[in-house]
């Protein structure tokens, strides 16, 4: 009765919030786009996944994050696999099987309690540095893959580096920001499919050089069933997703939420982890590109406007019927989206990511205390920092950024912030233990 009754409460929350924002909401829901259109493509392009199958898919688990959860949820690829399927051309069979492998282990975590019990343990500056080194590692991502290979204008006056300043300037201005890019980009795409059928030597307008470009058609989807190939490759590229996927699909994604949208409840990690295994578990039978939820995709369909789950429930109905009507016929117009106006979607989501960092000292949650009152409803107090404190919780939550952004790898940033924050801890207890009488002291372990 609870679980319907706060479903109910999140949809009415999806509805008054569509009617009093519309275009806010809709824009929103484009925000996380920048993610998954380069590797969803790309993934396709190499028989790694089923195009139309990810896209109904995909679709659906938005359909169902939105009424579940009732906030702007991300339903995003997994990176770490989708980056080893890429470099490796890996089969459909074993990117399936890579899925799975991570999904399995997510659910017993999120069954057993060890992901709650997980983040009990890990403190506050850790999950901080986890969110700001995401955001940097997009920013940097957006750099490198989609906006330096761009030239500034010549001999692409379509997808160029001047294109994305002036798409990034107007953004400041204008609210339905990834709306607005959305549309834009769809029309460039189809300019450039265009002046391939009307015989135009197009190379100089398209951004990946020349190629035989089709519009869209019908071709209705037809599902299949995919056995996963459990080879040495697709276990390690499972197990390499997993702190990933612990670490900041659930874990920093939760905290996120709870950051961006205080009024609203805050789905737990055991619930987020239950979600990312089932979405697995059922769509990598099909051929659906492996996904999770993501601190990064919230921050951006936040930063472009989404405040509920209406947002992505439009996305998932765009995405289901796109895949049931047009299916791969999209390869094309997906593979002609601007980078430059891709780049710099992922850039400001990287910022929006990036920026719950600020909270770390005023605002984060291990800092707020309940203060007994005359009143039967106890009010939070902010707890004070004292300034080495203060220095304490940002060297800690560098140090976690540092070691992902040094290493590529959330795990590695994760064991870098909890080494340093063990240390300081090491360091507290031994300072205690100086200024402790002798004979007051507690006996050592023999």
């Amino acid at each position: 009765m609870a679980f319907l009754s706060s479903i109910r409460r999140f949809n009415r929350n999806n509805a008054s919030t569509l009617r009093r924002s519309p275009l806010a909401e809709m824009s929103g829901a484009l925000g996380d786009l920048g993610t998954l259109l380069p590797l969803m493509i790309t993934l396709a392009v190499n028989g790694s996944i089923s195009l139309s199958t990810t896209l109904v898919f995909s679709g659906m688990f938005n359909l169902i994050t939105g009424v579940v959860f009732g906030i702007p949820l991300p339903v995003q690829p997994m990176k770490a696999i989708a980056a080893a399927a890429i470099a490796s051309h890996t089969s459909m069979r074993e990117t399936m099987a890579a899925g799975s492998i991570t999904s399995v282990i997510v659910l017993v975590l999120s069954l057993t309690g060890l992901l709650q019990w997980f983040t009990r343990v890990i403190p506050v500056p850790v999950i901080k540095g986890i969110q700001f080194g995401a955001g940097l590692s997009l920013i940097i991502s957006a750099g490198t893959s989609l906006l330096r290979p761009l030239p500034w204008f010549i001999p692409q006056p379509l997808d160029n580096r001047l294109s994305s300043c002036s798409s990034r300037r107007c953004g400041c201005r204008a609210s339905p920001y990834a709306l607005l890019v959305f549309f834009a980009g769809v029309i460039i795409a189809f300019v450039i499919i265009l002046t391939d059928h009307l015989g135009f030597e197009h190379h100089h307008l398209h951004p990946h050089g020349p190629h035989h470009h089709h519009l869209p058609w019908f071709g209705i989807w037809k599902p299949y069933f995919v056995l996963p190939n459990w080879t040495e490759d697709a276990i390690g590229m499972g197990i390499a997703q997993l702190p990933l996927t612990t670490l900041n699909s659930v874990i920093a994604a939760s905290a996120l939420a709870a950051d961006l949208l205080p009024d609203l409840p805050t789905p737990s990690v055991t619930a987020l982890g239950t979600s990312v295994a089932l979405m697995n578990l059922f769509g990598c039978w099909f051929g659906a590109m492996p996904v999770c939820h993501g601190a990064g995709g919230l921050a951006a369909q936040y930063r472009f406007g989404a405040r509920s789950g209406a947002s992505i429930i439009m996305l998932g109905l765009l995405k289901v019927v796109l895949g049931l009507v047009f299916g791969e016929t999209l390869f094309d117009l997906l593979g002609a989206f601007p980078h430059s106006l891709l780049g710099i979607m992922v850039v400001a989501a990287g910022l929006e990511l990036a920026k719950v960092g600020q909270s770390l000292n005023h605002g984060a949650s291990d800092l707020w205390e309940t203060s007994v009152q005359e009143s039967r409803n106890p009010l939070r107090r902010h707890r004070e920092l004292s300034e080495e404190e203060r220095s304490e919780r940002w060297v800690v939550m560098l140090m976690t950024t540092a070691g992902i952004l040094a290493f590529k790898n959330d795990a590695v940033g994760f064991l870098a912030g909890m080494f340093c924050h063990w240390a300081y801890r090491a360091a507290e207890e031994m300072e205690r233990r100086r200024a402790t009488p002798r004979s007051e002291r507690a006996p050592l372990l023999r």
